[in-house]
């Protein structure tokens, strides 16, 4: 009988704010069933939808028990690979999502601590990611839309499975959605799969993290 190899869990997201597409979720899928370092990319696309997103990626860590979860998001307006640094405690919705829910003001865990910082390497990925010649920063906000609200969720669910890592990248338009989006940066496709297969490997061979300046004056 085969062994069965440890698991990476990827998760994109569906399109929302009228865009056709999400990047995410088509740089996640092109990764899915690969493997990296000896372990299978298992990918799922979460609805962009506040708690709905994270009752189902709850579930399925639950059913494929990964070893690291990284969950990956489109950050309209951003030029580089986001590594987020910081999950925070609140849903404050600049627009609906896609089941119409607007929340402002609401804790995403009522028994959670404010924040929960990243479970990634994200400065020896940062390292890898810019000498391999991808744009990419730490970033300190995820927002307060669905995407920090699965950060956080995700973040939550893991505080209690010390086998397992987590955390959340963002990425630019697709140059296709820039091109609707006059002035807006974007990064082909190939780049940011290139990049997350990168930052998937670096966590997985990364035990302590580098330590080097990547912060922000504001």
């Amino acid at each position: 009988m085969a062994r069965k190899l440890p698991t990476v869990l990827l998760t994109g997201f569906e399109p929302f704010g009228g865009e056709s597409n999400n990047p995410s979720w088509d740089a996640v899928q092109a990764l899915a069933g690969t493997r990296i370092h000896g372990h299978r990319v298992v990918a799922r696309c979460l609805p962009v939808e506040f708690g709905a997103s994270v009752d189902e990626l709850r579930q399925v860590i639950g059913e494929v028990k990964p070893v690291l979860v990284i969950c990956v998001g489109q950050a309209g307006g951003r030029a580089q690979l986001s590594l987020e640094r910081v999950a925070i405690n609140v849903d404050d919705a600049r627009i609906a999502d896609n089941a119409g829910a607007q929340p402002i003001d609401e804790a995403i865990a009522s028994d959670g601590p404010a924040a929960y910082f990243t479970g990634l390497p994200i400065k020896a990925m940062l390292s890898a990611l810019r000498e391999a010649g991808i744009p990419a920063e730490v970033t300190q906000t995820a927002g307060t839309y669905v995407c920090n609200h699965v950060f956080y969720g995700l973040m939550h669910a893991l505080r209690n499975v010390p086998q397992a890592r987590g955390g959340f990248i963002h990425i630019p338009y697709a140059p296709a959605q820039a091109a609707l989006h006059p002035g807006t940066p974007s990064l082909p496709l190939q780049i940011v799969v290139d990049g997350l297969r990168l930052a998937i490997a670096t966590a997985l061979t990364t035990d302590l993290d580098t330590r080097f300046t990547a912060g922000a004056t504001h």
